[in-house]
């Protein structure tokens, strides 16, 4: 079975409860902390849950920060392509989340900014995996090895770009040479008009599509009412499934594991993304990132959803 590998940076998060951001200079009193697994293992979590295999080519540290990813990673059954990275931990991650689950981030560098190309081509990627790659390994120091990696990777591997915040802002040039090496474009409707100038989404996925190679599909997730998916030269909505959200921290990572592992499952794109968007609404009722759902709890939501019409 084709496997989901990401080439991203494995972070823990520290996620502080806050009943809303304090002005500059001012003070808040949270309403509870806890530190969890976060960055690209959030997506690998899912895509296990749902059935991928899985593995991360990121580097982890071997402090307290990366026995805990390690942990994960064990339980979840996430391969490890690379060894701890020796004499540096993992860094952290700040998350403040407000109470309408709307969240904040501050993210520190450590061990996992300590990459090569030899080190993200450990995963060994083959025809038929699914590489998926994020727009923050494009600030230095990461940057050229994960250009490096991109130029290296066989005939048949497809690439997924999670572009994040930070892309749009990147040069032209950047931008377009990674562009051109990716198949599957997956970001929030935010970041789709941060690089096409289109606030509509449905009308943003068909031109984030233009800028890839022929036969790149995009998925733009658009919050609680779904993702518009543009595949095979049109672009269709995937409705979602509205709830009450307590913590929306790693809501787009569960939707994007999901829809990559159900590729990998050889499930088309348009119930892939439906069980995206499912997994993403059941994200969104549990505090903490790497808590998506089992492939068995979609299931079930699933057939609720359609038993209540």
């Amino acid at each position: 079975m084709p496997r989901v590998i990401h080439s991203g940076q494995a972070l823990v998060d520290l996620v502080v409860q806050v009943p809303a951001l304090p002005a500059s200079g001012r003070n808040v009193n949270a309403e509870a902390h806890f530190h969890c697994p976060g960055g690209a293992l959030n997506i690998l979590t899912a895509a296990a849950r749902a059935g991928a295999r899985t593995v991360h080519a990121g580097a982890v540290g071997d402090g307290p920060n990366g026995d805990l990813l390690r942990s994960l990673a064990a339980a979840e059954g996430i391969e490890l392509a690379n060894p701890p990275v020796t004499d540096a931990d993992t860094a952290v991650c700040v998350v403040l989340v407000e109470p309408d689950g709307q969240r904040t981030f501050v993210t520190t560098y450590g061990a996992e900014r300590m990459i090569t190309c030899a080190s993200l081509g450990a995963a060994g990627a083959e025809a038929g995996d699914i590489v998926c790659i994020t727009g923050y390994t494009l600030f230095e120091p990461t940057r050229e090895p994960l250009l490096q990696y991109l130029a290296s990777l066989p005939e048949g591997v497809r690439v997924v770009l999670d572009p994040g915040e930070p892309f749009a802002d990147f040069d032209a040039g950047l931008r377009g040479a990674v562009l051109s090496r990716v198949g599957v474009f997956t970001s929030n409707a935010a970041e789709a008009e941060a690089l096409t100038g289109i606030a509509d989404p449905a009308e943003s996925a068909g031109a984030v599509a233009r800028l890839l190679p022929t036969g790149g599909v995009v998925v733009v997730r658009d919050g609680a009412a779904g993702c518009y998916l543009h595949a095979e030269g049109s672009t269709v909505a995937v409705p979602g499934f509205p709830q009450e959200a307590v913590d929306t921290n790693g809501a787009g990572d569960a939707h994007t594991g999901v829809l990559l592992a159900e590729r990998t499952l050889g499930t088309d794109w348009t119930t892939a993304a439906r069980r995206a968007n499912a997994a993403a609404a059941i994200k969104v009722t549990r505090r903490g990132p790497a808590t998506a759902a089992a492939r068995g709890e979609v299931d079930a939501f699933l057939a609720a959803a359609e038993q209540h019409g």
